[in-house]
Protein backbone atom coordinates (compact mmCIF):
# COMPACT_ATOMS: atom_id res chain seq x y z
CA UNK A 1 0.00 0.00 0.00
CA UNK A 2 1.30 3.57 -0.54
CA UNK A 3 2.30 5.26 2.37
CA UNK A 4 -0.18 7.31 4.30
CA UNK A 5 1.77 10.43 4.80
CA UNK A 6 -1.00 12.28 6.48
CA UNK A 7 -1.44 9.36 8.82
CA UNK A 8 -2.40 10.57 12.65
CA UNK A 9 -2.82 14.32 11.67
CA UNK A 10 -5.05 16.09 13.59
CA UNK A 11 -8.91 17.05 12.45
CA UNK A 12 -8.60 20.81 13.29
CA UNK A 13 -5.47 22.84 13.63
CA UNK A 14 -5.12 26.55 14.47
CA UNK A 15 -3.08 27.28 11.63
CA UNK A 16 -2.00 25.85 8.34
CA UNK A 17 0.74 26.71 6.45
CA UNK A 18 1.23 25.67 2.61
CA UNK A 19 4.87 25.24 1.40
CA UNK A 20 7.65 25.11 3.53
CA UNK A 21 10.41 28.09 2.05
CA UNK A 22 12.03 30.12 4.53
CA UNK A 23 8.86 32.48 4.53
CA UNK A 24 6.50 29.30 5.28
CA UNK A 25 9.32 27.91 7.51
CA UNK A 26 9.42 30.37 9.97
CA UNK A 27 5.90 31.69 9.86
CA UNK A 28 5.31 27.99 11.29
CA UNK A 29 8.03 28.37 13.99
CA UNK A 30 7.11 32.13 14.88
CA UNK A 31 3.37 30.79 15.28
CA UNK A 32 4.03 27.86 16.99
CA UNK A 33 6.55 29.97 19.61
CA UNK A 34 3.46 32.20 20.24
CA UNK A 35 1.02 28.51 21.18
CA UNK A 36 -0.55 27.83 18.23
CA UNK A 37 -0.90 24.36 16.82
CA UNK A 38 0.61 24.37 13.69
CA UNK A 39 0.42 21.90 10.69
CA UNK A 40 3.10 22.91 7.79
CA UNK A 41 2.82 21.32 4.68
CA UNK A 42 4.97 20.27 1.57
CA UNK A 43 4.45 18.68 -1.39
CA UNK A 44 8.12 18.02 -2.25
CA UNK A 45 9.92 15.41 -0.18
CA UNK A 46 12.16 17.83 1.40
CA UNK A 47 11.97 21.29 3.18
CA UNK A 48 13.38 24.80 2.17
CA UNK A 49 11.46 25.25 -1.14
CA UNK A 50 14.25 27.22 -3.15
CA UNK A 51 16.67 26.90 0.09
CA UNK A 52 16.94 23.39 -0.48
CA UNK A 53 19.93 21.02 -2.04
CA UNK A 54 19.97 17.81 -3.11
CA UNK A 55 22.26 14.47 -3.06
CA UNK A 56 23.73 12.54 -5.72
CA UNK A 57 25.78 9.06 -5.60
CA UNK A 58 29.13 9.13 -4.59
CA UNK A 59 28.39 11.48 -1.52
CA UNK A 60 28.13 14.78 -3.34
CA UNK A 61 25.74 17.43 -1.79
CA UNK A 62 24.49 20.15 -3.81
CA UNK A 63 22.92 23.27 -2.91
CA UNK A 64 19.99 24.60 -5.08
CA UNK A 65 20.29 28.11 -6.58
CA UNK A 66 23.02 31.39 -5.20
CA UNK A 67 22.40 31.37 -1.87
CA UNK A 68 23.88 35.01 -0.92
CA UNK A 69 22.01 37.33 1.55
CA UNK A 70 22.98 40.69 3.63
CA UNK A 71 24.47 40.81 7.19
CA UNK A 72 20.53 41.30 8.25
CA UNK A 73 20.23 37.81 8.13
CA UNK A 74 22.50 36.72 11.29
CA UNK A 75 19.90 39.04 13.24
CA UNK A 76 17.02 37.81 12.24
CA UNK A 77 17.74 33.90 12.79
CA UNK A 78 18.86 35.16 16.55
CA UNK A 79 16.22 36.22 16.52
CA UNK A 80 13.54 34.06 14.99
CA UNK A 81 15.66 30.82 15.01
CA UNK A 82 18.14 30.03 17.18
CA UNK A 83 21.94 31.32 17.96
CA UNK A 84 23.59 27.87 16.59
CA UNK A 85 21.40 28.84 13.17
CA UNK A 86 23.06 32.92 13.22
CA UNK A 87 26.12 31.85 14.38
CA UNK A 88 26.97 30.00 11.05
CA UNK A 89 26.46 32.82 8.86
CA UNK A 90 29.85 33.69 7.16
CA UNK A 91 30.80 36.78 4.90
CA UNK A 92 31.88 35.40 1.09
CA UNK A 93 34.88 37.44 0.51
CA UNK A 94 35.74 36.85 -2.58
CA UNK A 95 33.14 38.39 -5.05
CA UNK A 96 34.79 38.54 -8.51
CA UNK A 97 33.93 40.27 -11.82
CA UNK A 98 35.24 38.58 -15.45
CA UNK A 99 33.87 40.36 -18.62
CA UNK A 100 35.38 42.49 -21.58
CA UNK A 101 35.08 45.55 -19.77
CA UNK A 102 36.48 45.28 -16.30
CA UNK A 103 38.37 42.39 -14.26
CA UNK A 104 37.91 42.89 -10.60
CA UNK A 105 37.79 41.84 -6.85
CA UNK A 106 35.36 42.96 -4.39
CA UNK A 107 33.95 42.06 -0.57
CA UNK A 108 30.62 43.28 -1.78
CA UNK A 109 30.16 46.57 0.44
CA UNK A 110 29.86 50.05 0.32
CA UNK A 111 33.19 50.85 1.76
CA UNK A 112 35.06 48.55 -1.49
CA UNK A 113 32.65 49.58 -4.18
CA UNK A 114 33.09 53.45 -3.43
CA UNK A 115 36.64 52.72 -4.20
CA UNK A 116 36.43 50.70 -6.97
CA UNK A 117 34.25 53.20 -8.93
CA UNK A 118 36.06 55.81 -7.68
CA UNK A 119 39.68 54.93 -8.15
CA UNK A 120 39.10 52.27 -11.18
CA UNK A 121 36.23 53.44 -13.02
CA UNK A 122 37.36 57.33 -12.64
CA UNK A 123 33.76 58.84 -11.13
CA UNK A 124 33.96 61.74 -8.90
CA UNK A 125 33.33 60.26 -4.88
CA UNK A 126 30.63 62.79 -4.20
CA UNK A 127 28.83 60.71 -7.23
CA UNK A 128 29.41 57.79 -5.55
CA UNK A 129 28.45 58.82 -2.62
CA UNK A 130 25.06 60.60 -3.29
CA UNK A 131 23.95 56.98 -5.60
CA UNK A 132 24.65 55.12 -2.27
CA UNK A 133 22.82 57.66 -0.51
CA UNK A 134 20.21 57.78 -2.33
CA UNK A 135 19.38 54.34 -2.54
CA UNK A 136 19.62 54.04 1.02
CA UNK A 137 16.98 56.02 1.57
CA UNK A 138 13.79 54.48 -0.66
CA UNK A 139 11.36 52.34 0.78
CA UNK A 140 7.85 51.10 0.13
CA UNK A 141 6.44 54.42 0.27
CA UNK A 142 8.40 56.01 -2.37
CA UNK A 143 7.26 56.90 -6.10
CA UNK A 144 7.40 54.20 -7.73
CA UNK A 145 7.39 56.07 -11.23
CA UNK A 146 11.33 56.21 -11.31
CA UNK A 147 12.62 53.00 -13.34
CA UNK A 148 16.22 51.25 -12.28
CA UNK A 149 17.29 52.79 -15.45
CA UNK A 150 16.39 56.01 -14.78
CA UNK A 151 18.04 55.94 -11.58
CA UNK A 152 21.76 55.02 -13.11
CA UNK A 153 21.22 57.45 -16.01
CA UNK A 154 20.80 60.44 -13.29
CA UNK A 155 23.58 59.39 -11.26
CA UNK A 156 26.39 57.93 -14.00
CA UNK A 157 25.01 58.59 -17.42
CA UNK A 158 26.23 56.84 -20.78
CA UNK A 159 28.41 54.54 -18.13
CA UNK A 160 27.74 50.60 -18.69
CA UNK A 161 30.50 49.66 -17.18
CA UNK A 162 29.43 51.30 -13.80
CA UNK A 163 25.89 50.38 -14.14
CA UNK A 164 27.19 46.52 -15.22
CA UNK A 165 29.49 46.36 -11.54
CA UNK A 166 26.08 47.33 -9.65
CA UNK A 167 23.16 45.97 -11.43
CA UNK A 168 24.47 42.29 -12.62
CA UNK A 169 24.70 40.56 -9.19
CA UNK A 170 21.39 41.99 -8.27
CA UNK A 171 19.63 40.85 -11.59
CA UNK A 172 21.22 37.37 -10.45
CA UNK A 173 20.18 37.40 -7.16
CA UNK A 174 16.52 38.39 -7.96
CA UNK A 175 15.77 38.61 -11.89
CA UNK A 176 15.87 42.36 -11.79
CA UNK A 177 15.34 44.33 -14.97
CA UNK A 178 16.36 48.50 -15.42
CA UNK A 179 12.56 48.65 -15.85
CA UNK A 180 11.70 48.19 -12.56
CA UNK A 181 10.96 50.38 -10.39
CA UNK A 182 13.80 52.11 -8.82
CA UNK A 183 13.07 50.90 -5.40
CA UNK A 184 13.06 47.56 -5.68
CA UNK A 185 16.74 47.81 -6.81
CA UNK A 186 17.35 50.86 -4.29
CA UNK A 187 16.09 48.66 -1.27
CA UNK A 188 17.82 44.72 -2.42
CA UNK A 189 21.20 46.96 -3.05
CA UNK A 190 21.49 48.90 -0.24
CA UNK A 191 20.93 45.97 2.31
CA UNK A 192 23.88 44.07 0.79
CA UNK A 193 25.96 47.12 0.56
CA UNK A 194 25.98 47.39 4.71
CA UNK A 195 28.25 44.57 5.17
CA UNK A 196 28.80 42.36 2.31
CA UNK A 197 27.01 38.91 0.87
CA UNK A 198 26.88 36.05 3.56
CA UNK A 199 26.40 32.53 3.05
CA UNK A 200 25.52 29.86 5.97
CA UNK A 201 28.45 27.65 6.66
CA UNK A 202 27.69 24.03 6.26
CA UNK A 203 25.71 24.15 3.48
CA UNK A 204 21.73 24.37 3.03
CA UNK A 205 20.84 20.97 4.12
CA UNK A 206 22.73 21.82 7.38
CA UNK A 207 20.54 25.11 7.89
CA UNK A 208 17.57 23.39 7.14
CA UNK A 209 18.18 20.39 9.37
CA UNK A 210 18.82 22.42 12.07
CA UNK A 211 15.59 24.74 11.42
CA UNK A 212 13.61 21.37 11.32
CA UNK A 213 15.27 20.24 14.58
CA UNK A 214 13.81 23.66 16.10
CA UNK A 215 9.99 23.17 14.69
CA UNK A 216 9.89 20.01 15.91
CA UNK A 217 10.71 21.20 19.43
CA UNK A 218 8.24 23.53 19.12
CA UNK A 219 5.36 21.51 18.62
CA UNK A 220 4.83 22.15 14.69
CA UNK A 221 3.74 19.02 12.53
CA UNK A 222 5.39 18.75 9.66
CA UNK A 223 4.34 16.57 6.53
CA UNK A 224 6.38 15.98 3.51
CA UNK A 225 4.80 14.92 0.01
CA UNK A 226 1.57 16.67 1.44
CA UNK A 227 -0.01 18.48 -2.00
CA UNK A 228 -2.52 20.79 -0.55
CA UNK A 229 -5.48 20.82 -3.54
CA UNK A 230 -7.80 23.19 -1.97
CA UNK A 231 -7.66 26.25 0.19
CA UNK A 232 -11.95 25.86 1.68
CA UNK A 233 -13.75 28.94 1.85
CA UNK A 234 -17.04 29.06 3.59
CA UNK A 235 -20.09 31.34 2.80
CA UNK A 236 -19.01 34.29 5.05
CA UNK A 237 -15.86 34.23 3.26
CA UNK A 238 -13.66 33.18 5.95
CA UNK A 239 -10.88 30.40 6.01
CA UNK A 240 -12.65 26.95 6.87
CA UNK A 241 -10.01 23.63 6.00
CA UNK A 242 -7.31 23.00 3.49
CA UNK A 243 -7.97 19.54 1.57
CA UNK A 244 -4.61 17.84 0.67
CA UNK A 245 -3.64 14.42 -0.58
CA UNK A 246 -7.55 13.86 -0.33
CA UNK A 247 -7.86 14.88 2.94
CA UNK A 248 -10.00 17.65 4.23
CA UNK A 249 -8.21 19.12 7.63
CA UNK A 250 -10.27 22.43 8.96
CA UNK A 251 -8.54 25.30 11.06
CA UNK A 252 -8.53 28.79 12.17
CA UNK A 253 -6.36 30.33 9.36
CA UNK A 254 -3.81 29.46 6.35
CA UNK A 255 -0.43 30.75 6.09
CA UNK A 256 0.32 30.21 1.88
CA UNK A 257 4.23 30.25 1.06
CA UNK A 258 2.65 29.56 -2.56
CA UNK A 259 3.19 31.30 -5.44
CA UNK A 260 1.13 34.45 -5.00
CA UNK A 261 -0.83 33.49 -8.77
CA UNK A 262 -1.33 29.18 -7.86
CA UNK A 263 -2.86 30.48 -4.25
CA UNK A 264 -5.09 33.02 -5.27
CA UNK A 265 -6.35 31.16 -8.88
CA UNK A 266 -5.68 27.76 -8.31
CA UNK A 267 -6.38 27.28 -4.26
CA UNK A 268 -9.55 29.65 -3.52
CA UNK A 269 -10.70 29.97 -6.86
CA UNK A 270 -12.16 33.07 -8.33
CA UNK A 271 -15.76 32.33 -7.28
CA UNK A 272 -14.52 33.37 -3.68
CA UNK A 273 -12.93 36.80 -4.23
CA UNK A 274 -14.23 39.74 -5.71
CA UNK A 275 -13.77 40.16 -9.69
CA UNK A 276 -11.74 43.47 -9.29
CA UNK A 277 -9.23 41.55 -6.79
CA UNK A 278 -9.03 38.67 -9.36
CA UNK A 279 -8.35 40.50 -12.50
CA UNK A 280 -5.60 42.46 -10.57
CA UNK A 281 -4.21 39.09 -9.37
CA UNK A 282 -4.28 38.40 -13.04
CA UNK A 283 -2.32 40.84 -13.88
CA UNK A 284 0.78 40.37 -11.89
CA UNK A 285 3.28 39.76 -13.56
CA UNK A 286 5.62 36.74 -13.06
CA UNK A 287 9.26 37.11 -12.81
CA UNK A 288 11.99 34.79 -14.84
CA UNK A 289 13.29 31.44 -13.96
CA UNK A 290 17.18 29.93 -14.25
CA UNK A 291 19.32 27.48 -15.36
CA UNK A 292 21.70 25.74 -13.05
CA UNK A 293 24.77 23.37 -13.55
CA UNK A 294 25.89 20.87 -10.93
CA UNK A 295 29.01 19.74 -10.72
CA UNK A 296 30.93 17.87 -8.38
CA UNK A 297 34.43 16.60 -8.51
CA UNK A 298 36.11 13.19 -7.30
CA UNK A 299 36.67 12.98 -3.90
CA UNK A 300 39.98 15.01 -2.53
CA UNK A 301 40.35 16.67 -5.74
CA UNK A 302 40.63 20.44 -5.83
CA UNK A 303 41.36 24.18 -7.30
CA UNK A 304 43.14 26.93 -6.90
CA UNK A 305 41.31 29.66 -4.89
CA UNK A 306 38.88 31.30 -7.80
CA UNK A 307 36.78 33.19 -5.28
CA UNK A 308 33.05 32.62 -3.70
CA UNK A 309 30.80 34.32 -6.66
CA UNK A 310 32.53 34.77 -10.32
CA UNK A 311 30.25 36.95 -12.41
CA UNK A 312 31.44 35.60 -15.87
CA UNK A 313 30.50 37.29 -19.19
CA UNK A 314 31.45 37.76 -22.74
CA UNK A 315 28.65 40.33 -23.65
CA UNK A 316 29.75 43.91 -24.07
CA UNK A 317 27.92 45.69 -21.06
CA UNK A 318 24.81 45.27 -19.33
CA UNK A 319 21.97 43.62 -21.40
CA UNK A 320 19.04 41.91 -19.88
CA UNK A 321 18.41 40.19 -23.08
CA UNK A 322 21.30 38.41 -23.48
CA UNK A 323 21.71 37.26 -19.64
CA UNK A 324 18.03 35.77 -20.22
CA UNK A 325 19.30 34.02 -23.79
CA UNK A 326 19.37 30.46 -24.20
CA UNK A 327 22.33 31.30 -26.19
CA UNK A 328 24.29 31.55 -22.87
CA UNK A 329 27.13 34.05 -22.79
CA UNK A 330 26.80 35.08 -19.35
CA UNK A 331 27.31 32.72 -16.16
CA UNK A 332 27.42 32.97 -12.39
CA UNK A 333 29.52 30.45 -10.63
CA UNK A 334 29.60 29.36 -6.89
CA UNK A 335 32.87 27.48 -5.78
CA UNK A 336 32.14 25.73 -3.10
CA UNK A 337 35.52 24.39 -1.00
CA UNK A 338 36.04 21.28 1.11
CA UNK A 339 35.88 24.22 4.20
CA UNK A 340 32.59 25.16 3.21
CA UNK A 341 31.26 22.02 4.61
CA UNK A 342 33.51 21.48 7.61
CA UNK A 343 34.70 17.85 7.29
CA UNK A 344 34.23 17.10 3.98
CA UNK A 345 37.33 16.51 1.06
CA UNK A 346 34.63 17.45 -1.66
CA UNK A 347 35.23 20.51 -4.03
CA UNK A 348 32.07 21.62 -5.83
CA UNK A 349 30.96 24.26 -8.66
CA UNK A 350 27.34 25.39 -9.64
CA UNK A 351 26.67 27.85 -12.11
CA UNK A 352 23.93 29.66 -12.89
CA UNK A 353 22.08 31.85 -15.81
CA UNK A 354 18.68 33.58 -15.71
CA UNK A 355 16.39 31.62 -18.15
CA UNK A 356 12.94 32.44 -20.04
CA UNK A 357 10.48 29.41 -19.43
CA UNK A 358 9.33 29.51 -22.57
CA UNK A 359 12.76 28.47 -24.32
CA UNK A 360 12.43 25.08 -22.50
CA UNK A 361 8.52 24.47 -21.74
CA UNK A 362 7.51 22.88 -24.86
CA UNK A 363 10.67 21.09 -26.26
CA UNK A 364 10.22 17.25 -27.47
CA UNK A 365 11.94 15.59 -25.08
CA UNK A 366 14.75 14.16 -27.28
CA UNK A 367 15.79 18.01 -28.01
CA UNK A 368 14.97 18.88 -24.04
CA UNK A 369 17.68 15.89 -23.43
CA UNK A 370 20.10 17.47 -26.21
CA UNK A 371 19.94 20.85 -24.74
CA UNK A 372 20.53 20.04 -21.52
CA UNK A 373 23.72 17.95 -22.20
CA UNK A 374 24.82 21.25 -24.41
CA UNK A 375 24.08 23.44 -21.12
CA UNK A 376 26.80 21.19 -19.44
CA UNK A 377 29.11 20.87 -22.02
CA UNK A 378 29.44 24.61 -22.64
CA UNK A 379 29.47 25.51 -19.23
CA UNK A 380 32.30 23.42 -18.35
CA UNK A 381 33.84 24.69 -21.40
CA UNK A 382 33.65 27.93 -19.94
CA UNK A 383 34.95 27.16 -16.64
CA UNK A 384 37.96 25.94 -17.76
CA UNK A 385 39.05 28.89 -18.39
CA UNK A 386 39.42 29.50 -14.52
CA UNK A 387 40.30 25.82 -13.86
CA UNK A 388 41.99 24.60 -16.84
CA UNK A 389 42.21 20.58 -15.59
CA UNK A 390 39.08 20.76 -14.27
CA UNK A 391 37.22 18.49 -17.05
CA UNK A 392 39.41 15.91 -15.43
CA UNK A 393 38.50 16.19 -11.83
CA UNK A 394 34.51 16.20 -12.70
CA UNK A 395 33.12 13.18 -10.96
CA UNK A 396 29.10 14.37 -12.03
CA UNK A 397 27.20 16.45 -13.79
CA UNK A 398 23.97 17.51 -14.51
CA UNK A 399 21.85 20.70 -15.03
CA UNK A 400 18.34 21.99 -14.22
CA UNK A 401 15.73 24.35 -16.27
CA UNK A 402 13.03 26.41 -15.47
CA UNK A 403 11.30 23.09 -16.33
CA UNK A 404 12.86 21.15 -13.35
CA UNK A 405 11.95 24.19 -11.21
CA UNK A 406 8.50 24.62 -11.84
CA UNK A 407 8.26 20.72 -11.09
CA UNK A 408 9.98 20.81 -7.70
CA UNK A 409 8.59 24.13 -6.42
CA UNK A 410 5.15 24.19 -8.61
CA UNK A 411 5.91 27.92 -9.13
CA UNK A 412 3.91 28.43 -11.94
CA UNK A 413 6.43 28.83 -15.23
CA UNK A 414 9.29 27.85 -12.83
CA UNK A 415 9.49 31.44 -11.40
CA UNK A 416 12.53 31.44 -9.85
CA UNK A 417 12.18 34.59 -8.44
CA UNK A 418 8.60 35.33 -7.43
CA UNK A 419 6.85 38.34 -9.21
CA UNK A 420 7.15 41.63 -10.02
CA UNK A 421 6.49 44.13 -7.81
CA UNK A 422 3.15 44.84 -8.68
CA UNK A 423 2.73 41.23 -6.92
CA UNK A 424 3.46 42.41 -3.14
CA UNK A 425 0.24 44.40 -3.40
CA UNK A 426 -1.92 41.19 -4.20
CA UNK A 427 -0.32 39.65 -1.59
CA UNK A 428 -0.80 41.99 1.32
CA UNK A 429 -4.53 42.18 0.40
CA UNK A 430 -5.71 38.76 0.15
CA UNK A 431 -6.62 38.86 4.10
CA UNK A 432 -9.06 41.74 3.00
CA UNK A 433 -10.87 39.63 0.68
CA UNK A 434 -10.90 35.93 2.44
CA UNK A 435 -10.86 36.27 6.39
CA UNK A 436 -7.84 33.88 7.48
CA UNK A 437 -6.16 33.42 4.47
CA UNK A 438 -2.62 35.03 4.57
CA UNK A 439 -0.20 34.40 2.20
CA UNK A 440 4.13 35.39 2.87
CA UNK A 441 6.00 34.56 -0.58
CA UNK A 442 8.65 35.57 -3.04
CA UNK A 443 6.21 38.49 -4.38
CA UNK A 444 8.25 41.95 -5.41
CA UNK A 445 11.65 41.09 -6.01
CA UNK A 446 12.26 43.70 -3.04
CA UNK A 447 12.57 41.40 -0.03
CA UNK A 448 16.44 40.69 -0.53
CA UNK A 449 15.62 36.54 -1.27
CA UNK A 450 16.79 34.94 1.56
CA UNK A 451 16.33 37.69 4.41
CA UNK A 452 13.13 38.83 3.05
CA UNK A 453 11.57 35.70 2.71
CA UNK A 454 12.66 35.20 7.18
CA UNK A 455 11.32 38.85 7.89
CA UNK A 456 7.95 38.79 5.32
CA UNK A 457 7.44 35.25 7.09
CA UNK A 458 7.58 36.88 10.95
CA UNK A 459 5.40 40.02 9.09
CA UNK A 460 2.51 37.91 8.02
CA UNK A 461 2.87 35.63 11.28
CA UNK A 462 2.00 38.93 13.09
CA UNK A 463 -0.94 39.90 11.04
CA UNK A 464 -1.78 35.75 11.57
CA UNK A 465 -1.55 36.18 15.69
CA UNK A 466 -3.70 39.34 15.79
CA UNK A 467 -6.53 37.29 13.43
CA UNK A 468 -6.49 34.67 15.72
CA UNK A 469 -7.55 35.83 19.11
CA UNK A 470 -7.22 32.99 21.66
CA UNK A 471 -10.93 32.83 21.59
CA UNK A 472 -11.00 31.87 18.40
CA UNK A 473 -7.90 29.42 18.61
CA UNK A 474 -8.65 26.02 18.87
CA UNK A 475 -8.47 24.40 22.22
Amino acid sequence: MAKDFLKETKDRYDIIVIGSGLAGLTSANVLAKAGYSVLLLEHHYQLGGMATWFKRKGGHIFDISLHGFPVGMIKSCRKYWTPEIAESIVQLKGIRFENPQFSLRTTFDRKDFTRLITEEFNVPFETVDGFFAASRKMNFFDDQEMTTGELFEKFFPGRSDVVRLLMEPITYANGSTLEDPAITYGIVFSNFMSKGVFTFRGGTDALVNKMKAELIKNGVDIRIRALVEQIEVDKDRKVKAVHVNGKRIECGAVMSNANIKSTILKLVGEENLDSDYVEEAKAVRLNNSSCQVYIGLKPGESFDNCGDLLFHSEHEGFDIESILSKDISSRTFSFYYPETRPGSDRSLIVSSTNARYKDWADLPEEQYKADKEHLCRTTIDCLEKYIPDVRQKIDWVEASTPRTFEHYTRHIHGSSFGTKFEGLKVSQELPEQVGGLFHAGSVGIIMSGWLGAVNYGVIVSNEVDKYLTPSSAAM
